[in-house]
């Protein structure tokens, strides 16, 4: 219920908030709870999923979504870890274990079939991350400020390092994701390429995240498989 668990015959060693951006994707979040429970389960880890829905048809704000969902998910529990998870991702891997880096925020989906599993590039952070709550607020969580698909990766990966920490990766053969209804036709005549960044994030990285988050919380209700979280 509501996306929780615990192992029944153990204790678990950590446990790991899923939170997971989410607008009129129904197929990717049928597809993504059928393997991510299984997949949590077998790591004896205790955890929710959460789904931060974002209402009306103006454009997706990914960063301050996930803003919204550590806030609402400290509520609840005092989360070892914060896995930020993009929708459309699944993990190949029992290996890959959802927990986070003690010292460093963790960047998991270091090879994905989309980039024929290596980076795109050396700064990327997209996809499946980890971070400690202390981690998270340190570097003041993530950009409230960009509106629709791009760029707020690249800041995100500023930020970590303007707040003196730096990037641990899962390796290549353990963070393998596959991109759901990935076409490999369309990606071979669209080559992917870095969004620019529109901001100017050492300058903005302290006055602009967890500091300055602004919402109206809707609903909150708890279904079968996930929390789903209803914001404005």
């Amino acid at each position: 219920s509501g996306g929780h668990y615990r192992p029944p015959h153990c204790f678990a060693r950590y446990k790991s908030a899923i939170l997971v951006a989410y607008r009129n994707q129904e197929k990717h979040l049928r597809h993504l709870l059928y393997y991510i429970h299984p997949f949590l389960q077998r790591q004896q880890l205790s955890y929710t999923i959460y789904l931060i829905q974002q209402v009306g048809t103006g454009s997706f704000n990914r960063a301050k979504l996930l803003n919204v969902g550590v806030r609402e998910a400290m509520k609840d529990e005092e989360w070892d870890c914060l896995v930020l998870h993009d929708i459309d991702l699944v993990p190949e891997n029992d290996y890959n274990l959802y927990i986070c880096d003690e010292y460093y925020p963790k960047h998991m989906a270091s090879a994905m079939d989309k980039f024929q599993y290596t980076l795109p590039y050396k700064s990327f952070f997209g996809g499946v991350s980890a971070l400690t709550p202390e981690h998270y607020m340190k570097m003041n969580g993530f950009p409230n400020t960009y509106w629709g698909d791009g760029g707020e990766n690249d800041d995100i990966a500023t930020r970590i390092h303007l707040a003196g920490m730096k990037i641990v990766r899962t390796s290549p053969h353990l963070g393998r994701y596959r991109v759901m209804d990935y076409n490999e036709e369309t990606e071979i005549q669209e080559p992917w390429s870095r969004p620019p960044s529109r901001h100017n994030t050492r300058k903005t990285w302290k006055a602009d995240g967890m500091n300055t988050l602004q919402f109206r919380l809707l609903s909150r209700t708890k279904h079968p498989l996930y929390t789903k979280i209803t914001v404005d």
